[in-house]
């Protein structure tokens, strides 16, 4: 039996990282891979264990071991050093008292193996299939979507919500963005439910609040980096009190589920139009600062964007992008 490590940050997971734990679990009979979260990192390990999970879970091979660290005690460094590596093997022995092989694409592999006394195997040092960094992907990750592991590209799509009062181009401004971006996007579930905004009833929201986040949740899953959103949980709650005088009571992970990076919020300044489905405008243009005092009231900062339909347009792409650097 031939026990092997893989040891990294795996921040983000990456498809050079799943070419080295293929090429390690191909030549061992079990597989350790040390999930090395530092106390200074964003991302937990405990989600970076979910990612390698899923990516490998029809290995009967692979061993998941998250060591959370304080950087006061481990140094946290991407150059290859023998001292530095004399420090990490203390831990690694603990969690894995005989090893056979290390895979590495790095020059520490080789200090680590004397230490552990055990083979390093290099995998890749020029790294020719995936030449791309996790830093360079916490950096831009839109840029560098097709090297994100599929497991752990749902943690970084950027999710924009459009919002407003009724007939104020919601529908068609979250259409036209997703085809401007080549991106999915979630419609409004309102129509899903019922004809017309005066049938509506209290059951009738809740069932829409539901709907509207099993979609996004859906959709987060197949999207390329960026998903726009037709109204959010926010609408819905003001709804209920426009109409009923009540608060929406919903699951914690609809909730969840409807937080965004961005809200873009149309102002009600373009012509009515009354489809037969609508409030009347009077009604409309009350909802419109309804809307906006339960944004207030929940500390949420949304982008108001005014003009005609193409200003509008262009004004969401210019925040859209800024988002996008951010």
């Amino acid at each position: 039996m031939k026990t092997g490590l893989v040891l990294g940050k795996f921040y983000p997971l990456h498809k050079g990282h799943i070419g080295l734990i293929e090429f390690a679990e191909a030549r061992c009979t079990e597989l350790f891979v040390l999930i090395c979260a530092s106390d200074k990192e964003t991302i937990s390990g405990e989600i970076r264990e979910k990612w390698l999970h899923e990516t490998f879970k029809d290995s009967l091979k692979i061993k998941l071991i998250v060591f959370n660290y304080s950087e006061n005690d481990f140094p946290n460094t991407s150059v290859s050093s023998q001292e530095v590596s004399k420090i990490w093997a203390v831990p690694i022995r603990k969690f894995i008292p005989k090893l056979d092989y290390i895979f590495s694409s790095e020059q520490y592999g080789f200090y680590l193996a004397e230490y552990l006394n055990c083979e390093h195997i290099p995998y890749e040092f020029q790294r020719e299939s995936h030449q791309i960094s996790a830093t360079q992907i916490r950096q831009n990750p839109i840029k560098y979507w097709q090297e994100i592991a599929p497991a752990a590209k749902p943690y970084f799509v950027k999710k924009v919500c459009i919002i407003g009062t009724e007939s104020t181009g919601k529908s068609i401004l979250t259409i036209r963005l997703s085809e401007y971006y080549n991106v999915n996007f979630v419609p409004e579930m309102a129509r899903e439910i019922i004809e017309e905004t005066d049938e509506c009833t209290p059951k009738h929201l809740q069932e829409i609040a539901i709907l509207h986040a099993k979609t996004i949740q859906e959709k987060v899953q197949k999207t390329n980096g960026l998903l726009f959103v037709d109204t959010d949980l926010n609408i819905t709650r003001s709804y209920a009190k426009f109409l009923f005088q009540e608060e929406l009571n919903v699951p914690d992970w609809v909730e969840e589920i409807n937080r965004f990076d961005l809200y873009l919020f149309l102002e009600n300044d373009v012509p009515f139009v009354q489809d037969g489905t609508r409030l009347d405008e009077d009604r409309r243009n009350i909802l419109n600062q309804f809307h906006k005092a339960t944004f207030a009231s929940r500390n949420i900062s949304v982008k108001i964007i005014t003009g005609n339909w193409e200003e509008k347009f262009l004004k969401a792409i210019e925040l859209v992008d800024s988002l996008i650097l951010s």
